[in-house]
């Protein structure tokens, strides 16, 4: 049983500058935010916004995706304790630009589950002031969070968003405690490749994708063992192949050598006409010169 008089941790959630790409990695449509702010949208009707009826079905929405200094409820099943997670203005505007860097706009779950298609950001904007279009979607929002507008092809989302069944977004993605980033020494490549294989001190936002991690974890090794295999097979090739070159050429000196007094020899004798075998031993020469031009480049 937790103690009821135990203090609540509240800890402040940063991007490591070695996962990067993995800050963001999608956005999920959800029936429970985390940061408990429903998402407008908007079709052919207005709904809930103050828009004029348009002439088209829209399938757009508008949702916070990030708020700064927000703090978020997570519960952590190894220590069977409560605490709160925030992220400051600085990390959001990082998340958010590494979100369009990384080309993750296209990638979308539901419920932090399966992978979704259809589901595409168009828009993405932090809001910078009291004039920001957020205010026309019916927010009141501070200053720095994350807004993103989303294009619904995907019929059954659409459906469940319109019936009301999910109602806001919640970030997929990758953040480290701060306190212990900053205890942390400068770490190797391979401390790296090992944190990231067993998620220590890496905490994920949001669940739903771990399986997918192992799975990448997994392909990752199998690539470089395969990278390495191809690259002994690619020293020996090289070598092969600068060795046959060098004979190559060394025949062609000794057979342009040849000819060169094979050619005087008949001259001197005052024969015109030129033996096949010579003519022969020409197109040879032509031929490996040839071969030697298309080889790849060796460095």
């Amino acid at each position: 049983m937790k103690e009821t008089n135990s203090v609540t941790k509240i800890v402040e959630l940063v991007i490591e500058d070695n996962n990067q790409e993995l800050a963001i990695d999608a956005i999920s449509l959800v029936s429970s935010p985390a940061i408990e702010q429903d998402f407008v949208f908007f079709g052919k009707e207005k709904n809930n916004l103050t828009f004029a009826k348009v002439d088209e079905e829209k399938r757009m929405l508008v949702s916070p995706a990030l708020i700064p200094n927000k703090q978020i409820f997570r519960y952590d099943p190894n220590t069977d304790s409560d605490y709160y997670v925030y992220f400051s203005p600085e990390t959001v505007r990082k998340a958010s630009e590494l979100y369009l860097k990384h080309n993750n706009h296209h990638k979308a779950t539901h419920e932090h589950k399966e992978r979704v298609s259809g589901v595409l950001t168009v828009e993405s904007w932090i809001k910078e002031g009291d004039q920001d279009k957020s205010k026309m979607y019916g927010f009141d929002l501070p200053n720095g969070t994350w807004f993103v507008k989303m294009k619904i092809e995907n019929d059954e989302l659409w459906n469940k968003i319109k019936d009301g069944e999910l109602k806001g977004l919640s970030i997929e993605g990758y953040f480290t405690n701060k306190f212990e980033q900053m205890q942390k020494k400068e770490p190797t490549t391979e401390e790296v490749r090992t944190a990231l294989k067993e998620l220590l001190s890496v905490q994920k936002v949001e669940l739903g994708l771990i399986d997918e991690i192992k799975d990448r974890i997994s392909s990752s090794d199998k690539i470089m063992q395969d990278m390495g295999k191809a690259q002994n097979q690619m020293e020996v090739a090289i070598k092969r192949t600068k060795a046959v070159t060098e004979t190559a050429e060394t025949q062609i000196k000794i057979q342009k050598t040849l000819i060169a007094e094979t050619t005087k020899a008949l001259s001197e004798l005052g024969i015109k006409q030129e033996p096949k075998e010579l003519k022969n031993l020409r197109t040879t020469n032509k031929t490996l010169e040839k071969y030697i031009s298309n080889m790849p480049s060796i460095k």
